[in-house]
């Protein structure tokens, strides 16, 4: 993922972000998840999801690839938020549950399944993966930034080349921002068996 855009627009992209009502989202994927559990942000932009899953009693661990995201997320939360990306998590069975919130778009299609089981490696047995794209088909580069757009069905053949991993809920929504149009496909998916 090119985070140059995120490092040289970090105000303006913050400013957009930080304050959205994600709250209908945060207790669809609360819902899943058990007392106290333990959750990775996974390219946190801002760290706002991160802090609320904090305000909802959870263990939280937040990376972004731009380093101006993480320096602001970590006055945010509070939290030793790390600039890296997808490619560099490790770890098996970490994590309850993952939030990939409008970060893995940036990925290149052709990546995507890679990724996406670096991902599911570091999830529990029975932990639950929320992740979303904007919808649609295109793979396109916009204002410096590469965007992979999904649909059900291109979702849902992804997600059948993961070992040990389900969907458990797709939905469309539009975005949460004022004056936005853009739909977004959301999913729960969840870890079946270890790989």
């Amino acid at each position: 993922m090119k985070s140059n855009y995120y490092n040289t627009r970090a105000d303006k992209f913050i400013e957009d972000t930080v304050n959205v009502d994600m709250s209908s989202l945060h207790q669809r994927f609360d819902s899943y998840l058990p007392k106290g559990a333990r959750v990775l942000d996974a390219g946190c932009g801002s760290g706002r999801d991160a802090l609320a899953f904090m305000g909802m009693g959870y263990s939280v661990d937040a990376f972004d690839a731009s380093l101006e995201m993480v320096k602001y997320a970590s006055l945010l939360t509070e939290l030793p938020v790390k600039q890296q990306t997808f490619e560099e998590l490790k770890g098996v069975g970490l994590y309850d549950g993952i939030w990939c919130c409008a970060s893995l778009l940036h990925v290149p299609r052709n990546n995507l399944s890679d990724v996406m089981q670096n991902i599911a490696n570091v999830l529990k047995v029975k932990g639950v993966w929320y992740l979303s794209f904007k919808y649609g088909d295109e793979e396109r580069e916009k204002d410096g930034r590469h965007f992979t757009d999904l649909t059900e069905d291109s979702l849902g053949k992804l997600v059948s080349k993961l070992n040990g991993v389900a969907i458990m809920e797709m939905w469309v929504d539009v975005d949460q921002r004022p004056d936005n149009t853009v739909q977004w496909l959301n999913a729960l998916l969840c870890k079946t068996e270890e790989q």
